[in-house]
């Protein structure tokens, strides 16, 4: 079934190399097959990315913490990402430089889906008041602010205690972020299409602590104790960060709207996986 797509916005990352040129030819095949298309130029410093016309589909041209940056703006507006890799490829972004044209007449013709992935919704509550609100493709880190220092955190998990954790932090992943950060503190890998989350410690104190994989209706609260010999700091996707205070909560559930990703029909995520992490069996063997 063909997908009737009227307009597109292209974010084009500019600190990668040919990320510009890349983004202004995509722009012209566009208008060739009818279709509006907006560059957004992007330096991976946040922005207020443009919506005023209502776009049908998204290009992004960078690497995995560019579709990051576009999922957390456009995940609300259910508009469809189709990620292109300027570098080697990524876990999120599997379409390479040069399949772009490939990938987006196939996704045009309909011979190619949309994966929907969990958004995580992030609030910090301080002295009972909403302080703020952020929203996470990969992952929530609440973690001390020097190294080789542990925090104290006190996790909820629907109202019911789990656990005082001494650690350098923990985390809250989504399965597209179980193979990044959360893979590298030992946390199990997911499907990205899965519905849950991953609680996982960051190098605790106690070593029986163990990540857990989370149903996707939990809602996590992590409390910062009041015992604290270091600054905390919430952190999310690697890219927007919050200072913490003693007293804070962190409330951590599964977003209402979905990330929509563009699936890849060259490769699928289980060769990606092998191929990054350099698995016996890989498709180059």
């Amino acid at each position: 079934m063909e997908h009737t797509i009227r307009s597109i916005l292209v974010i084009a990352n500019t600190a990668k190399p040919g990320a510009r040129e890349l983004g202004l030819a995509i722009e012209s095949f566009c208008r060739e097959q009818g279709i509006q298309a907006r560059l957004f130029l992007y330096d991976g410093i946040a922005h207020t990315v443009p919506l005023e016309n209502h776009f049908e589909l998204a290009v992004t041209l960078g690497g995995d913490g560019t579709v990051l940056f576009a999922s957390r703006v456009l995940a609300e507006h259910n508009v469809p990402i189709l990620p292109v890799n300027l570098g080697e490829f990524g876990f999120i972004s599997e379409v390479g430089h040069d399949e772009w044209r490939h990938a987006l007449t196939a996704f045009l013709a309909g011979r190619i889906g949309i994966g929907n992935r969990l958004v995580l919704d992030v609030h910090v509550r301080r002295d009972g008041n909403d302080l703020c609100s952020l929203r996470g493709l990969n992952e929530a880190v609440i973690s001390a602010g020097g190294i080789s220092r542990m925090v104290r955190l006190t996790v909820r998990l629907s109202d019911q205690y789990l656990g005082t954790y001494r650690a350098d932090g923990v985390m809250v992943a989504t399965p597209t972020g179980s193979t990044a950060y959360s893979a590298a503190a030992g946390g199990p890998i997911l499907h990205p299409e899965m519905d849950a989350m991953i609680l996982n410690p960051i190098c605790p104190f106690t070593l029986s602590h163990r990540p857990i994989v989370l149903p996707a209706d939990e809602v996590v609260e992590i409390r910062v104790d009041h015992e604290q010999r270091t600054d905390v700091a919430l952190t999310v996707d690697g890219q927007s960060m919050i200072p913490l205070e003693p007293g804070d909560a962190v409330i951590v559930r599964a977003g209402s709207e979905k990330a929509r990703i563009v699936r890849s029909d060259r490769r699928t995520f289980y060769e990606v996986l092998r191929t990054k992490l350099n698995w016996a069996g890989g498709p180059d063997d």
